[in-house]
Formats: C-alpha cells, sequence, structure tokens
C-alpha cells in the first residue's frame, strides 16, 4: 500500500479487461474509493468521502456531494 498525500492509501491499481485503469484507495479516517480512467476518454471518481465525479471526456460531467446533491455541466 501506497500512502497519498491527501488523507488516503492507494490500495490497488491496474486495468480491466476492457483496458480502462483503475486505482483504488482507503481513507485514513475511513471511507474507500476508487478512480477509473477509460479508454474513451472518461473518467469517474468515487471518493472516500462519498461523494462521486464523472467526465464524459466530452464536456459533460456531473459531480455528486456526499449529501446526495447532484451538480450537471454539459461543458457549454
Amino acid at each position: 500500500m501506497t500512502k497519498g498525500n491527501s488523507g488516503y492509501t492507494y490500495t490497488g491499481s491496474g486495468t480491466n479487461s476492457q483496458g480502462n485503469h483503475y486505482c483504488s484507495r482507503e481513507g485514513n479516517n475511513g471511507g474507500s474509493g476508487y478512480h477509473y480512467s477509460n479508454t474513451n476518454g472518461s473518467y469517474y471518481y468515487q471518493n472516500t468521502n462519498g461523494s462521486t465525479y464523472y467526465n464524459s471526456g466530452s464536456g459533460y460531467s456531473q459531480y455528486t456531494s456526499p449529501s446526495g446533491q447532484v451538480s450537471k455541466s454539459t461543458g457549454k
């Protein structure tokens, strides 16, 4: 495991069968998270605080806060 400088520890990484890169981590104060970087340019984060972030790679993004509030952007 590798200790991150942002309050979490990396627990694993690799590439899945679709060729998408992933990295998992655990928060130093509890909670777990991961991110995917996909071959189509999109990426997705599940953060250790429960929030998520998705970016399509072509202008659309969506953030969901730990409380469940959703914020979307079309990039226009």
